[in-house]
């Protein structure tokens, strides 16, 4: 990995990917940012907020988005992505779809814009998405084959983003470094989440890296052996 906008506890190998991880809005939510290095393509991943940003960082590179790819429907994750379809569309001159998360998730995208009126946070809208997404799932982006996996619990229609080839994910907010995601809302459960992580993400292997919505870096082998919430 030869650029990032956060210090990670591990700078993983995509086999052949880059990643740029850029934290927006008040809550610090790691958008990323995944590309091929010599076709010039992306894909952005949780963009929640502070859009401008997000585009500089998209043009300083010369990047060509291919889709933008939601894991959950909370505001700090999917705040900005309605905004940046629009902007990256007419700029690229071709539609940027907008993908995922599982349609469990549709009542929290559809209150975006009152969930930041809450916070008093400004240029959040609610986004309409392109498509859905389902368990087991094959995206086919950059040239690679990216997993999708349902892990509820944090919000009913949470999905996992998975690269096998580069042994990578981005998990939004199920798994963090020893923690997991809150459960404290009307439709969070926390035994689903917990259930939902050992079946669904911790298979995967040891030496998984794995970024989170919020903090560093970690591997599904630390949190295995060392997040208290999993032993």
């Amino acid at each position: 990995m030869r650029s990032r906008l956060m210090s990670l506890s591990r700078d993983p190998d995509l086999d052949g990917l880059e990643l740029v991880v850029v934290p927006v809005t008040a809550f610090g939510q790691n958008c990323s940012i995944l590309w091929d290095p010599g076709s010039r393509h992306a894909v952005v991943v949780d963009p929640g907020g502070d859009v401008p940003r997000l585009l500089h960082e998209l043009a300083s590179r010369d990047l060509t988005v291919d889709a933008i790819l939601l894991t959950h429907g909370h505001l700090d994750h999917a705040g900005g992505a309605d905004a940046l379809r629009a902007e990256l569309s007419g700029r690229q001159g071709a539609a940027v779809p907008v993908i995922g998360p599982d349609a469990r998730d549709a009542f929290l995208l559809s209150d975006i814009a009152a969930q930041a009126a809450r916070y008093g946070l400004e240029g959040m809208r609610d986004v309409t998405v392109d498509r859905f997404v389902t368990d087991n799932e094959i995206l086919p982006l950059l040239g690679r084959s990216f997993e999708v996996r349902h892990v509820p619990g944090h919000t009913p229609g949470h999905v996992v983003f998975y690269d096998p080839r580069a042994r990578f994910a981005c998990v939004g907010d199920t798994l963090f470094r020893g923690s997991v995601g809150r459960t404290d809302f009307p439709y969070g459960d926390g035994p689903q989440l917990i259930k939902a992580i050992t079946d669904r993400l911790l298979p995967l292997g040891d030496d998984v890296s794995i970024l989170p919505g919020h903090g560093g870096l970690t591997t599904i082998g630390a949190e295995r052996h060392g997040n208290p919430f999993l032993i």
